[in-house]
Formats: C-alpha cells, structure tokens, sequence
C-alpha cells in the first residue's frame, strides 16, 4: 500500500466521520400548536385540549417535519385576530377564538398527499371551551391517536400521526432509531465510533507494509 494510497484512504474516512452524523438527523411530522404573542408566535406549552383561550385570542397550528419545539416551523400569514374575525361579530354568552392553519409544505407531506392551501378561521364558541373544542368548531374533522395527540385538522394528512422521519429526505423515509438515554443526545453517534475505527484499521495497515518492506530490504 503505497503512502499516496493510504492517504487517499485516510481522507475518505475522515468525510464518513464528518457525515455520519448528518445522515442520521430525524425529526417527527406532526402539528405543533402556537400562541399568537403580540407581533410573534409562541411555541404552547400544553395541548390544544388543555389550553382555554381567551375571547380575542390567536392560536396556530404548522403542520411540518421538525425535531423539537426548538426549531419547529411557524405557521405563515397573517395573525390579525381583527382581520380574521371581521365577519363573527360579538355575541352574548360565546368567545372568539382566531385560528391561523398552515397545512405545510409538500416536502414535509406524507407521501401521497398535497398540503391545503393555508388559512384562517374565526371559531365562536361557549366561554369555558378549549382549543381543541374551537379547532372542531372551525375545522373539522379531526383524528387523534389513542395518546389524545392530534394527528389532522380538517382531515390532512389522511394517515400517519407524528411519525419519526428523515430530516433530511422529509417524505417519509424511516429514520435512523434516537440516542438512548444511556448515550445521550449530545454523545458520539455509532458513525462516529465506525470511522474512527476504520482510520485506526487503515493507519495500522499502513504501518504493518512500511514495516515489511524495511524487513525485506535488510
């Protein structure tokens, strides 16, 4: 094995090291719900069958690939609850509820299925009424798991509810299992350990033929 050969080799593990990583990046497709705070969204921090909004609240809901809350995408558009309740005038005994549905994008979609355009919606529901009671009222149907967590608004996505993807592919692709609690989300991954491995197997090589060579000189 020549020293430009062993080189050669050496820099192609260094890159399955680098890479591995990111070829195991995953993240789960599902509806995150949101809080309307002033000019931005709020990631909530309890389901929308939990949480009972106020007569003049925005809530939002993106459907998206994401890993966790930290990088979870935004519903788009407009969050005005004057605009989207212009036409739901004030009633006795009820509370307006503005609601912003961003369906997503097709790269995020399941396969097989295309996104609904974004949209608004003004539920007009009775004062002691969650959110999950004012997405029914607005839009409808919607499916959940046997865990209670929503899985569709206004029936899409037809199938699947918050199943573990490729980041990277965001079609549907299974990902790679998480890191147990044992290894922890910030430790080495298992393409880490395999191309160090791979360097010190092709490092031991190379110094096993520079060896032979200098015996068969003597």
């Amino acid at each position: 094995m020549t020293a430009r050969r062993v080189t050669l080799l050496l820099l192609a593990a260094f890159l399955l090291i680098g890479t591995a990583g990111q070829a195991q990046a995953a993240g789960y497709r599902y509806w995150s719900f949101w809080d309307r705070d002033g000019a931005g969204w709020v990631y909530a921090t309890q389901g929308p069958s939990m949480v009972r909004p106020s007569d003049g609240d925005v809530q939002g809901f993106r459907f998206a690939v994401s890993e966790d809350s930290g990088d979870a995408a935004r519903p788009r558009g407009t969050a005005d609850f004057a605009s989207i309740c212009a036409k739901t005038p004030a009633k006795d005994g009820s509370k307006r509820v503005a609601l912003v549905l961003d369906f997503g994008t097709a790269p995020d979609a399941p396969s097989g299925e295309t996104p609904p355009a974004p949209r608004t919606a003004c539920a007009q529901v009775s004062p002691d009424a969650t959110t999950a009671d004012a997405l029914a009222d607005a839009a409808g149907p919607l499916r959940y798991d046997t865990n209670a967590l929503l899985c569709a608004i206004a029936g899409y996505p037809k199938s699947g509810c918050g199943e573990q993807v490729s980041q990277k592919e965001g079609s549907g692709v299974p990902a790679a299992p998480k890191a147990t609690a044992d290894e922890g989300d910030d430790g080495p991954s298992v393409g880490l350990y395999a191309g160090i491995a791979v360097v010190a197997a092709l490092a031991g090589a190379a110094t096993w033929q520079a060896r032979r060579r200098r015996n068969a000189t003597r």
